[in-house]
């Protein structure tokens, strides 16, 4: 269990940091939405290499954010009876939801992405529009963060079956949705 709770601990340390990655891409997207905008209306000038880096930022602000949210317990949830549960039965749910739902569809997604991914950057293709971008760096954001998540996923799994072995200190407090 040692060796793979320093493989959880590893994954935290990588999510976290394309977290901050993921952060910095809102703030460039930020400010070249308003150089966009400013140009666009101030200048009138315009270019679609300036929109479309506004998606790609959007693109690996989601995909490489997503391992971090899903560390940090923040991820999206249906809560009919979880925020009901005490004890150690929200870790069941959780490994429940994570072996059977979170695991299967972030592989299955990772392997449909990384061809579609190989084939833009072996081709290296470009944006049909105008002036557009070459595609394979928004592409890459896709298998990467798939991959990502599952990573962080069995990570999670780790982490969990640690806790309740008694050999992991983890918060289980789950704050409900304000609504």
């Amino acid at each position: 269990m040692t060796g793979l709770l320093k493989y959880a601990k590893f994954m935290d340390w990588l999510s976290e940091h394309f977290g901050k990655l993921a952060a910095w891409t809102v703030l460039l997207s930020a400010g070249i939405s308003a150089g966009n905008a400013f140009v666009r209306y101030g200048v009138d000038w315009s270019s679609n290499a300036l929109l479309e880096i506004q998606w790609y930022l959007f693109a690996w602000m989601v995909m490489v954010g997503a391992p971090l949210v899903l560390k940090l317990n923040e991820h999206v949830r249906v809560d009919l009876i979880y925020g009901k549960l005490k004890g150690h039965r929200p870790v069941y749910v959780d490994l429940f939801g994570l072996v059977f739902f979170l695991l299967p569809v972030m592989a299955v997604m990772t392997y449909m992405c990384a061809p579609y991914f190989w084939k833009v950057w072996m081709t290296n293709e470009m944006s049909q529009n105008a002036g557009g971008l070459i595609r394979w760096p928004v592409i890459l954001a896709l298998p990467l963060g798939f991959a990502m998540v599952f990573m962080q996923g069995v990570a999670e799994i780790i982490k969990r079956i640690a806790y309740l072995q008694g050999k992991y200190e983890m918060d289980t407090h789950y704050e409900k949705p304000l609504q």
